[in-house]
């Protein structure tokens, strides 16, 4: 007998490339049967109406910060919330703790919300020995960030994140080399946050593009959309297309909302940010206390910048637009590039997946349940080695989201981070962890090491 059984459910057929009527079995943890019958089963759920998916895999999210704030799950709740069963952090060149710490809580507190796997952080690394924002480390110094990046490959991690935009001295020299001492796996990914955006992003798209054709590791250009998505989306995704052929290890993620997010202390918000953008500093909106909710003046920016560096900001720079066209385009993914500090945040963090699925598939019908099904499951599954997820098949981890597409929505608002709508249950590991919206059990998830996959 079956523990679980999904019946009458409409799922995505990656093998033949469209939805299908498919009735689903689950036993310890693996999905044993997909076909027309229902054999005996302990629980039999009828998805009538619904879609039945592999769970959501964020491939561009920035974890829990278990250092810095309490040891409470937060983003990663949000995840579950929405419908992701796995997620990728270590994003940005920032890896908020090591992996030795972070898989430590994460035992300590009997697994987490969703299943994580990571990046280590060149940035942050570059940080610990002492490198400043707008300066190039020496040879000692290098070879204490590649001692310390090789430890987080032998603690698990996949691959590799920059920062580019964060640390501006870094160079594209800097940038090889350091992937080539750390890194001798061609399954290895490397993630990169770029050099700059608006005007910058061809030139900066361009780096990456040959960046990505001197290694033998795959590439991500990590959100797109708060890249190119200032007027530059259409020169920049044709560059990316055509690159792809040529080198089908580069890819990109994007996220659906015209607006990005991070500390308002960062690089980006360098001096001659407004003129780049062709905004002003009512364009930008702190999350944090003592400017929780507030959109800066002048004043307020200058004082957040120098007395409140870590606070989250919202910078409401991007097109719609351009946001939709690197959403349907043939190549790319969907991930959240979310990041929540102190409970506060974009609601990218929150809302990202259910967003699409709602605002792009059902409303505006710009792109199929089909493709953007693929595009936030075996797309990043393959992407990441993940074999045994994203796709419906047997064999294949139990880890299935059920939601209703006539419902759908993302909840979060650019002041308050609501649940979505429209996610009817949520399955880890043969697990029934979230139904009706309501979390059952956050600690079904696990560390995913690099070498156990």
């Amino acid at each position: 007998m079956y523990d679980v059984m999904f019946v009458n459910g409409t799922c995505p057929d990656f093998n033949n490339e469209k939805m299908k009527k498919m009735n689903i079995a689950v036993k310890d943890g693996k999905i044993v049967y997909t076909g027309n019958d229902i054999p005996e089963a302990e629980r039999i759920i009828d998805a009538s109406g619904l879609i039945v998916s592999p769970g959501f895999i964020d491939i561009h999210m920035h974890e829990e910060d278990f250092v810095h704030e309490k040891e409470e799950y937060c983003i990663s709740r949000m995840m579950l919330e929405m419908g992701v069963t796995t997620a990728v952090g270590g994003n940005c060149g920032n890896l908020r703790q090591s992996l030795r710490d972070f898989k430590k809580i994460l035992k300590r507190k009997g697994g987490s919300p969703v299943n994580y796997a990571m990046l280590a952080g060149y940035n942050s690394c570059r940080a610990k020995y002492g490198v400043g924002r707008y300066e190039t480390p020496d040879k000692e110094q290098k070879q204490k960030i590649y001692a310390e990046l090789k430890e987080e490959f032998e603690e698990g991690a996949f691959g590799l994140s920059f920062g580019i935009e964060y640390d501006p001295a870094i160079t594209y020299e800097e940038i090889l080399e350091a992937i080539h001492n750390v890194s001798n796996d061609s399954n290895h990914i490397i993630s990169m946050h770029y050099r700059g955006d608006g005007p910058r992003s061809i030139a900066s798209v361009d780096e990456m593009i040959r960046i990505a054709a001197q290694i033998s590791q795959k590439f991500q250009i990590s959100h797109l959309s708060s890249c190119s998505a200032m007027g530059t989306m259409k020169e920049v995704l044709h560059m990316i297309n055509i690159a792809m052929e040529q080198n089908p290890r580069l890819n990109y993620d994007t996220y659906p909302y015209d607006a990005f997010s991070t500390r308002i202390g960062s690089a980006v918000f360098d001096e001659g940010c407004f003129e780049n953008w062709g905004k002003t500093y009512s364009d930008i909106l702190l999350t944090e206390e003592p400017y929780k909710n507030v959109y800066c003046t002048e004043e307020i920016f200058r004082d957040a910048r120098e007395n409140y560096p870590l606070l989250l900001a919202v910078a409401f720079v991007m097109r719609e637009p351009e946001i939709v066209a690197a959403i349907v385009n043939e190549k790319g993914m969907i991930a959240s590039d979310g990041l929540i500090r102190n409970g506060g945040g974009h609601p990218r963090a929150a809302g990202t997946f259910p967003r699409v699925l709602g605002k792009y598939v059902r409303e505006e019908k710009v792109i199929s349940m089909y493709d953007a099904l693929k595009k936030m499951t075996v797309l990043p599954a393959e992407r990441m080695g993940f074999s045994k997820k994203g796709r419906l098949e047997l064999g294949c981890d139990a880890d299935i989201t059920v939601f209703d597409p006539e419902t759908i929505s993302d909840g979060a608002t650019f002041t308050e981070l609501k649940a979505p709508k429209g996610i009817v249950s949520v399955m880890i590991g043969g697990e029934i962890v979230l139904e009706n919206g309501s979390v059952l059990n956050d600690r079904k998830g696990t560390f995913i090491s690099y070498d156990s996959i």
